[in-house]
């Protein structure tokens, strides 16, 4: 039954692909072409809010702010208050990124994960109390308001208030996930007590978490930070020998940083600078795949050679963030060289059209599964692209008692030691190990393109390891292959990095087709489904002078219509 399901969404979304056609307006269907705003969010909870602020007259980061407390009642596996995210936005022609990514507790440090033999200890940076950075999105959305939000705080935070305590109708897949949930963490956690009622079909209410967001509504940052909410997170580390303090959450501060901004075929690429290693991963991947354009002349997309060339190219980009990339503030990243056109030049020229190369010929040159994502444009061209996460689904596994809502487990994303990998597989230098107060290095890849100044494109996805370049294959869909926003994120794709240099896995539920995994075989890969469906891609393109918006339909999302949003 499994495989028959797959299939027929296969042929579903290859039907889609060959009609090449935004779908209708309708906002049940995960795609939308509009004349004034769009949205591209997780789920229909999250949408309806969004839309509500725009259509109160908020700009598109008074929407990005209203959809990240929404999304911490309604995408409890990803959205959050308990984690940290990255916010790219682009207002009156003006290029901003704020980082809120988690930090390491104070009392932090490097060999925390490690036993008496120096092996890594498995499980304790990914469960329990132990396994959570200090949450940075309440600041980072509170500071994105205060810099330049137009609506009342509140009016942004109290729809959230609401959902959480009236509840709302639990979604199939965010039931199922819900299940696979308490079974990862019975007996470890506390998070079958909070999420264990949450049913098919039936009202899922909050009520713990309303009275937190209440009080982030009423008193704003200080209402997470410090008080009766602080109070109870500091308990809660208490009860598991945690390390968060009161010192820790008083000392978080979200930090504005300068954009990756780079030209690409008369395009200006915006993008995220570290603690994320998207960015400069996206824009090596664009840009390495332009040096070898003689490679793919005639190559047909996800063909076995296609997919052989990229693989190449992800592997060498993997290399480098293992080597280079961490905390900007704690270490130096070579940035300017890293996405140089000679050293990228270097890099092409090493990748063999024909034979995989294996580790030893990928030195470097001189990330969750249920992270999510939403894009905006509001009605005056102004857009935000936003990557939040937990980390893995439901993350650290542990509610804050009294709070009800979940802390991270981004702590896994340091490099716990230097070569081992960490829940994605991906390994880490000393560049991202743990240090207190430092930020973990991250995948999440919020992108938005430019031309002429004007907002053409915005994307971005969860998928930990797997985000930057699913994130990179959707801007191949669309400007080289002339995909639609729909068609690009419902198309099958596939995931190489540097571990197991053989190894490409794809969407186990659109697979790649069957004569590339065969021919990939023969050439002596190892191309399998993916462990999970990954990616949940949320895009918004110019069309004209409208946009159309869409949302993965692998996933529960919605992309909206918003005909005269008031401005």
């Amino acid at each position: 039954m499994k495989n028959l399901r797959s299939t027929i969404i296969f042929l579903m979304l290859t039907l889609i692909v060959a009609c090449e056609r935004p779908e209708s307006a309708d906002a049940t269907v995960p795609a939308a072409s509009i004349s004034a705003a769009a949205i591209a969010l997780p789920d229909s909870q999250s949408a309806q809010i969004t839309a509500d602020i725009l259509n109160a007259g908020g700009n598109a980061v008074d929407a990005a702010v209203a959809a990240g407390f929404a999304l911490a009642v309604s995408e409890p596996e990803a959205g959050n208050i308990g984690g940290g995210g990255f916010m790219l936005i682009y207002l009156d022609g003006v290029a901003h990124f704020l980082d809120y990514r988690e930090t390491a507790p104070l009392a932090a440090h490097r060999d925390m994960f490690l036993d008496e033999n120096d092996d890594v200890i498995e499980g304790a940076s990914t469960v329990g109390h132990l396994a959570a950075g200090v949450p940075g999105s309440v600041a980072g959305l509170w500071e994105a308001h205060q810099k330049f939000g137009s609506l009342p705080w509140r009016d942004l935070v109290m729809p959230s208030v609401r959902l959480a305590r009236e509840g709302y109708v639990v979604h199939p897949k965010l039931a199922s996930i819900g299940e696979r949930g308490v079974r990862q963490f019975e007996g470890k956690t506390n998070f079958a007590k909070y999420f264990g009622n949450m049913k098919e079909g039936e009202i899922f209410k909050q009520p713990d978490l309303a009275d937190t967001l209440q009080r982030i509504a009423d008193g704003g940052m200080a209402g997470f930070y410090q008080g009766e909410t602080a109070d109870l997170i500091v308990a809660e580390m208490g009860r598991g020998n945690g390390l968060i303090t009161h010192e820790d959450l008083e000392r978080y501060q979200a930090f504005w940083r300068e954009p990756l901004r780079v030209h690409w075929r008369g395009y200006e690429v915006l993008a995220a600078p570290p603690p994320s290693s998207g960015g400069f991963a996206v824009v090596q991947l664009l840009k390495i795949k332009d040096l070898l354009a003689h490679e793919f002349e005639g190559v047909e997309h996800n063909s076995p050679q296609y997919v052989h060339l990229i693989a190449e190219i992800e592997k060498r980009v993997f290399a480098d963030r293992a080597e280079y990339l961490g905390d900007s503030d704690y270490v130096d990243v070579p940035m300017e060289r890293l996405l140089s056109d000679d050293y990228l030049r270097l890099r092409a020229q090493e990748i063999d059209s024909d034979k995989i190369s294996m580790l030893q010929d990928v030195s470097p040159g001189p990330e969750s599964m249920d992270t999510t994502h939403y894009s905006i444009v509001d009605a005056d061209g102004n857009a935000v692209s936003t990557t939040t996460t937990l980390n893995l689904s439901f993350g650290s596994g542990v509610v804050v008692e009294g709070a009800g809502f979940l802390l991270n487990d981004e702590m896994d994303d340091f490099s716990v030691k230097p070569g081992h990998p960490n829940a994605f597989g991906v390994i880490g230098s000393t560049a991202n190990e743990i240090q207190p107060g430092k930020r973990m290095l991250s995948s999440m890849s919020p992108t938005i393109l430019l031309k002429n100044g004007e907002v053409d494109f915005v994307v971005g996805s969860p998928g930990g390891s797997t985000i930057f370049t699913t994130v990179f294959q959707m801007i191949v869909n669309s400007y080289d292959y002339g995909m639609t926003p729909l068609a690009g994120a419902g198309a099958p794709r596939f995931h190489h990095q540097l571990l197991r240099p053989d190894l490409i896995t794809y969407s186990p539920s659109v697979p790649l087709p069957e004569e590339t995994i065969s021919q990939l075989s023969d050439r002596g890969y190892r191309a399998v489904p993916h462990p999970y469906e990954y990616g949940d891609v949320q895009t918004i393109k110019r069309d004209g002078d409208s946009w159309t918006a869409a949302s993965d339909p692998r996933k529960r999302g919605e992309a909206r219509v918003i005909e005269s949003p008031a401005h």
